[in-house]
Order: C-alpha cells, then sequence, then structure tokens
C-alpha cells in the first residue's frame, strides 16, 4: 500500500465539478434495464452499449472516473481498443465494482447482506494489474417494520469495512456504499435516524480496521422520504437534512462525499445536489459530488434502444445529462437547462 498514492487518486476522483459514472451494472440488471427497454438481452448488446457510453465524445469534461463491472472491464472497443484504454485517454480514472451482490440475512426477513469478500484480495490484484485504481462495495439497508436491524447494520458495516481495508491495502482507493432504500412510505425524519445509525456504525469499523480516511470515498443516499410516502420532502429540506446528518456523522478526514441517485428521476437527482452546492459550498470539511447511474444512463438508454441509427442522439443524451450535474455540482443548474436532445 502506498498511502500517498492512495490519498492522491481519492481528491483527483474528486477534482473540481466533475464526478463518477457508475456503469457497473451486473448483467442480471442490465439485462432488465435492456428488457424494459426491448433491447436484446445478451453479451452483443451489453458490450455495444457500453462502447456507446466510453467513446461518447466529451465525456472527460463531466467525470473524473467510471466504474465498471467485471464484464466490461475485460471488453473492448469494436476497433480492439480496451475500454480502461479509452477512458484513461480521456482522462478518467477507471474503477470497478467488487462486491458480489445481496443475499438474505439469515434470521432476519427482508433484510439483506452483501456477499464477495472471499477471493477479494486476488480480484483486486487482478483489477489493479487491468488499470483499475478504485473500487466499490454496496451494502443495502432496507426501512420498515423492525429495519433497519441492528444485526443488518452491524453485519453490513463491518464488511465494507473489511472491504474497505483489503481495498486500500491492494492500492485502490475504496468507495463504500451503505445504501438506506428510497422504496417505502417512510418519512424523512426515519430516513434521518436510518442512515445516521448506519454512518455511526460504519465510521466506528472503519477505524477499528485502520482504513486511511483520507484516501476513502463514501457514497451516500440524499435524506429523502420514501418513494410511495404521501409527503415528499421539498428539495430545500432534503438539502439541509442530508448535510445535517453527515455533519453529524462523517468524520472530516475522509476525502468526499458522492451521491447515488437511489431512483430518483434524473431532474431530481440534479436538483438536490444543485441545492446542497449552492446552500453549503466551501462550509464542509468534505468535498460533495455525484456518482450517478441511471440518472445519468436511463435517458440514454431509452434513446439508444439498441439500434446504430440512434447511437450518436443517445450520446448527445447522455452527455447532456453529465453535464447537467457537473451544473448542479457547482451550483449552478436550473430547471431551464432541461431541454434535453431534440
Amino acid at each position: 500500500m502506498n498511502r500517498n498514492e492512495i490519498i492522491t487518486t481519492a481528491n483527483a476522483l474528486l477534482f473540481g465539478d466533475k464526478g463518477l459514472l457508475a456503469m457497473d451494472e451486473s448483467i442480471a440488471t442490465c439485462n432488465r434495464r435492456f428488457e424494459a427497454a426491448g433491447i436484446p438481452q445478451n453479451v452483443f448488446y451489453r458490450r455495444s452499449y457500453r462502447e456507446l457510453i466510453v467513446t461518447t465524445s466529451g465525456l472527460g469534461s463531466c467525470l473524473n472516473g467510471a466504474i465498471l463491472f467485471d464484464e466490461t472491464i475485460r471488453q473492448s472497443t469494436e476497433g480492439g481498443i480496451l475500454f480502461v484504454d479509452v477512458l484513461k485517454e480521456e482522462g478518467i480514472i477507471p474503477g470497478i465494482k467488487v462486491d458480489e451482490g445481496t443475499v438474505n440475512l439469515a434470521g432476519f426477513p427482508g433484510e439483506k447482506i452483501t456477499a464477495g469478500l472471499d477471493g477479494l484480495r486476488e480480484r483486486l490484484a487482478e483489477y489493479f494489474a487491468m488499470g483499475a485504481r478504485f473500487a466499490k462495495w454496496r451494502a443495502v439497508i432496507a426501512i420498515g417494520h423492525n429495519m433497519p436491524s441492528a444485526a443488518c447494520i452491524s453485519a453490513n458495516t463491518s464488511l465494507l469495512a473489511l472491504y474497505a481495508a483489503i481495498c486500500q491495502e491492494a492500492g485502490m482507493v475504496p468507495i463504500v456504499e451503505p445504501e438506506v432504500l428510497m422504496d417505502g412510505s417512510h418519512s424523512i425524519e426515519l430516513c434521518f435516524a436510518a442512515t445516521k445509525n448506519v454512518l455511526q456504525q460504519l465510521f466506528k469499523e472503519l477505524y477499528t480496521q485502520n482504513v486511511i480516511l483520507e484516501g476513502l470515498i463514501l457514497k451516500s443516499n440524499m435524506i429523502i422520504s420514501g418513494s410511495e410516502a404521501i409527503i415528499q420532502a421539498d428539495i430545500e429540506e432534503v438539502a439541509e437534512t442530508t448535510i445535517n446528518c453527515f455533519l453529524q456523522t462523517v468524520p472530516k478526514a475522509v476525502a468526499g462525499i458522492v451521491f447515488l441517485s437511489g431512483g430518483q428521476s434524473p431532474e431530481l437527482a440534479s436538483a438536490h445536489l444543485n441545492a446542497m452546492q449552492l446552500k453549503y459550498a466551501g462550509k464542509l470539511p468534505w468535498k460533495l459530488s455525484f456518482s450517478y447511474s441511471r440518472a445519468i444512463q436511463q435517458p440514454a438508454l431509452d434513446r439508444w434502444k439498441g439500434m446504430d441509427d440512434n447511437r450518436l442522439a443517445a450520446q448527445q443524451e447522455l452527455f447532456h445529462r453529465a453535464s447537467l450535474n457537473v451544473m448542479a455540482n457547482s451550483g449552478r443548474y436550473t430547471a431551464t437547462m432541461e431541454t434535453g436532445i431534440k
């Protein structure tokens, strides 16, 4: 482990107003999205879609890093250039999702634990040799009756900390993602309480595992109302409640916090980020940024539909959405920018 290199990479991933693209959907998740869009679910179309993304002109002006999936990091363009090399040429740091998805938590119906710790050292060594310089591990925390349980929080935060320590040992920046899901009818107050509890436990575990916080990035949900809640918190309340939660839980040594969109619409994810930057930019101990997946990719996927004739229009849509999040990340986003690509 080279401490200085890890910290330098973490800072590079948070540089300026650019963010991260989470293009790390598993094969199953990608296939579900393809099925919904009427696109054949096979490796040919998955590779074509990933190539559409990484070859989008000017993407490096919007992104510092891109999180890949195991299938994707091994793939190349039709011309034979590895996707990793295409990204690096654009100045985008390649990263990799290293967890292996969620399984049921024994004894706690409705709750999940993340798999993938076995063999992690070997996988990280391989990914590092392939050019990845950061990694991501996602835990899933649900809000519901007697959820999240102490057992679920303890198990998931312990695994996140162990992953982070092994990741830094391999010379890579760990992104830790304890996602408190927006699924359900819970209030913003319940989301705040659950997220605060999770983050407090997470940083205790990270400290126990001697993780270098300056070389770590937290990927977090925003504090929002449940997707089925009758009362939906407005943009300003989401911004204030989210930052309040972080100020109570996240040590100032952490390199930065990047947000997941978590099922929000692309427009709402941008508006929430923009509100936080408008009110708090320059006043926080850590950098805020974005690490969106569907909130950047979905409009492009809807435009592409698996058809070559739609490729350029889909790339323009992808760039447009990524650019809007750069604007939001500097507090310059407005709803009037939501013109889309005609």
